[in-house]
């Protein structure tokens, strides 16, 4: 048995033909081989005649153990009446074609590439039909991972250029001059890379609580070990609510490298969190950030309380409360257990 190319021209013909043996080959020690690379690639092939009846089948491996049936016991009777089809075609024309088949199986479904090729006799006619399976699930929910991977990293880019679009609006609303934009529209885009690069490092899990604050602070900040107490509460914080509650500790992070805890020597923050219960009676995490501000501070309203009271609490769907009490800054955060999960 041979097979050809018929019909497009020697530049169509099969290149993969034993051209000459050594002397010491034999067509059974080929055959061996050959059997064995099948195996190892995983690759099925069934040689069926004309009347479609079985004349040998190799490596048969499940699910296509059945094929011997022509796939009766294995496909649908849809799937089943079109690969008959094909090979029904490939006989009449001569001509090969391929096919995709999904498989329903007990972990989902299995997918395989089909060929369907003709077997031509020395005289050109077509005396049999060559069928190949080759397994490609893993390839195919790889691919389908990408595409979901790829649809989520344009979701969350359109969220971040969302973020960025506002950030500069509102920092040019409260500014008084290009330079103060510039500077202050600055702090606040490194403030949104430092947040992402935490989200990205965790494969867009999110942010750990305590590593965010720490980081936020730790940019104004020569020693954040004495300069931030943190305690409480630890959760993990989803994409959204790092980027935002990044941007609320930068904010109150500038405000006292200015006016409060982080201008003086001696100065440090308090941060804690704990778990709370709104009104609704849901599960909720209270961030409170507490600092002794300075007598220089600003009472105007600037862009950054409006982040923190309005901005912030509202992409979280929670809810915040900024107040000066003498010098005593504290800024309450309450955050709704769909931005987190605790360990």
């Amino acid at each position: 048995m041979r097979s050809k190319a018929s019909g497009k021209g020697d530049a169509d013909k099969r290149s993969d033909e034993v051209i000459a043996m050594h002397p010491a080959e034999s067509g059974m020690q080929l055959g061996r081989a050959l059997l064995h690379a099948l195996h190892n690639a995983g690759i099925s092939v069934l040689y069926q005649d004309r009347e479609m009846k079985t004349v040998w089948a190799r490596n048969m491996r499940a699910p296509w153990a059945s094929e011997t049936a022509d796939g009766k016991d294995l496909l649908s009777p849809a799937q089943a009446e079109r690969l008959s089809t094909a090979k029904r075609k490939v006989i009449e024309t001569g001509n090969a074609d391929r096919l995709e088949l999904g498989i329903p199986a007990s972990d989902g479904v299995r997918w395989f590439q089909v060929w369907v090729d003709a077997d031509h006799s020395d005289s050109g006619e077509v005396q049999g039909v060559v069928t190949t399976m080759v397994e490609t699930t893993e390839q195919k929910r790889r691919e389908q991972t990408l595409k979901t991977l790829l649809r989520e990293v344009s979701h969350r880019s359109r969220n971040l250029l969302a973020i960025i679009q506002s950030i500069a609006t509102q920092t040019g609303r409260y500014s008084e001059t290009l330079g103060d934009f510039l500077t202050r529209f600055r702090g606040r885009i490194q403030s949104l890379a430092s947040s992402q690069d935490l989200v990205t490092s965790s494969n867009w899990r999110g942010a750990a609580l305590r590593e965010l604050v720490s980081g936020q602070v730790g940019r104004y900040s020569a020693d954040p070990g004495r300069s931030l107490r943190f305690d409480g509460e630890n959760p993990y914080l989803n994409p959204n609510a790092a980027l935002h509650i990044g941007l609320a500790m930068h904010e109150l992070a500038v405000n006292s490298v200015s006016y409060g805890a982080l201008s003086q020597p001696d100065g440090h923050i308090e941060v804690s969190a704990r778990m709370a219960t709104d009104s609704e009676t849901s599960p909720a995490l209270l961030l409170i950030w507490t600092e002794r501000v300075g007598p220089g501070r600003r009472n105007k309203k600037r862009f950054g309380s409006v982040a923190l009271e309005r901005v912030v609490p509202t992409s979280l769907n929670g809810s915040a409360a900024l107040t000066i009490d003498g010098d005593c800054l504290e800024y309450r955060l309450t955050i709704p257990r769909g931005n987190f999960e605790t360990e």
